[in-house]
Formats: structure tokens, sequence, C-alpha cells
């Protein structure tokens, strides 16, 4: 099985440290399957800076496919990390070359070639996802905490599976929220919320999976393993509750170490 990772990028930069660390959502997911045994490509721009090879070696060192990662005049994005009690506090920003990102023809078809294709919220694909929709190939997405940002009502006509972050815990807004989305199209709704596990939707039922206690070093990169987890399940056809134990396991071994990976 193959997955298709696009969009967004960055190197997270540790203020304590000066550490800078490869990321970004659709990055990180595609590392994560590999890991799990799964292949992967990753899809998106970098500059031609020195964050740039460093993002794009060390993707090719996880076996990432990187046929597609295109390189632009200008910098890599940047997001500053600060570490607060073992929880990753994201600060400035710097988008640098994605502010270019375009997919190309070639790219949409190279996509549509994998089992999945996987992207997020600030990834910048949202007018292409019905073309690779239409290419028969099924779409997961990550919304992260945007549950009121204005592309969702756009986007979650052509996703799959549709991925939330949500930190009050299960409550009847939550519950209420994934009802609508599902609604909307995706086959399932999926919500982690962090110490309090995750919660899933499939339109008749609703699916809980609680967390794997471990010791935490920083949790960037959680979200991201969870999902990655839950897609290789689906792709092997596991039971819901099995993709969400493999999501969990594979978060639980992320946030033992420093950086998403």
């Amino acid at each position: 099985m193959k997955i298709g990772a696009v969009g967004d990028n960055c190197m997270d930069v540790y203020k304590q440290t000066g550490e800078a660390f490869p990321g970004g959502n659709p990055v990180n997911v595609a590392v994560y399957c590999v890991r799990l045994g799964e292949n992967a490509s990753y899809t998106g721009v970098v500059g031609n800076d020195e964050y740039g090879r460093l993002l794009k070696d060390a993707l090719k060192d996880k076996d990432v496919d990187v046929s597609h990662v295109r390189e632009l005049p200008g910098k890599t994005a940047i997001t500053e990390v600060e570490i607060v009690d073992n929880d990753r506090v994201l600060g400035d920003y710097d988008e640098g070359v994605l502010e270019q990102f375009v997919l190309t023809d070639e790219d949409i078809d190279f996509l549509a070639s994998h089992d999945i294709v996987v992207s997020g919220i600030w990834g910048k694909i949202e007018k292409n996802l019905g073309n690779i929709k239409s290419k028969g190939v099924p779409i997961a997405f990550d919304f992260a905490n945007k549950l009121d940002h204005p592309l969702v009502e756009e986007i979650i006509p052509h996703v799959d599976y549709a991925f939330f972050s949500y930190d009050d815990g299960e409550d009847s807004f939550i519950k209420d929220y994934m009802k609508k989305m599902h609604a909307k199209g995706p086959q399932l709704i999926i919500v982690t919320m962090g110490e309090k596990g995750s919660i899933v939707y499939d339109g008749a039922s609703f699916f809980r999976f609680g967390i794997l206690p471990c010791k935490v070093i920083d949790t960037m990169g959680a979200g991201d393993s969870y999902i990655a987890g839950f897609i290789c399940g689906i792709l092997q056809k596991k039971s819901i509750e099995e993709c969400m134990e493999v999501g969990t396991r594979n978060s639980s071994i992320t946030i033992q170490y420093q950086g998403a990976w």
C-alpha cells in the first residue's frame, strides 16, 4: 500500500536550544506511515536554502519518496517551538516559499496513483481535492482544531476520513459536531482529544479509545502519528477500534522523544 502525503512542510525550530527538526502535518504522516511498514511519498515545495536541503535529505533517509518535492528560490517554512511543561507551544510561523505552492497536473496524477491521499488545513490544496477524489483515490484530511474554519465546509464533501482535534473531551457539542460533519459526506469523523483519548463516528455509532500511559518528552507530532496509524489500519482493513489502537500506539512512541521524528 502507498500513502500520498501532500501540502505544507516546515522546520520546527526550538527556541530554548536552537535545534531544528523537519515537520509539517503531511510530512510527518508520510514518515510515520513508513515507520509502520507502508510506502509513502511527500509532495510539496521547499526553499533553495539549507533548511530545504535538510528537510528533503531527512525524508530520503526515512525512505519517503520525494520525487515530487520541488525547490523554489527563497526560504523553507519555519515554525518557532517552545517546550512548556513537556508540551509543545507553537510560536511565530514564516510560510516562506509555501506561499507559492500550487499542484501541477503531473502532481495530481501522481497522487491519484496512491491508495490514499492525506493532507491538512494548511496544505493549500483545497482547490484540488475534488479533482483528486474524482480519480478514485480516497482522501484523509486533518482539520486540526479548526472546527470553525471557513475551509471546513468547502473541503469536507471531498473527504473520506476527516480528522479533528478537540481539547474539551467527549461532550454533547463535539458529538453533535461529528454528526453534522458526517452528514456532509465522509465515511468516518475522527476526533483526537489529547490525554482524553479519541472518538470516532461512522454515521451510526460512536467508538472510543483511551491513551497508553508513557513518559512524555515532547508532544510534537502526536496527532500526526495517530493519523498515520489510523490510516495504515484502514489500508490494512482493520476494524475502527483496531485503527484507533494502532493510532494511539504510534502516537505513544512519538511523544517519548524530542521533535516530530
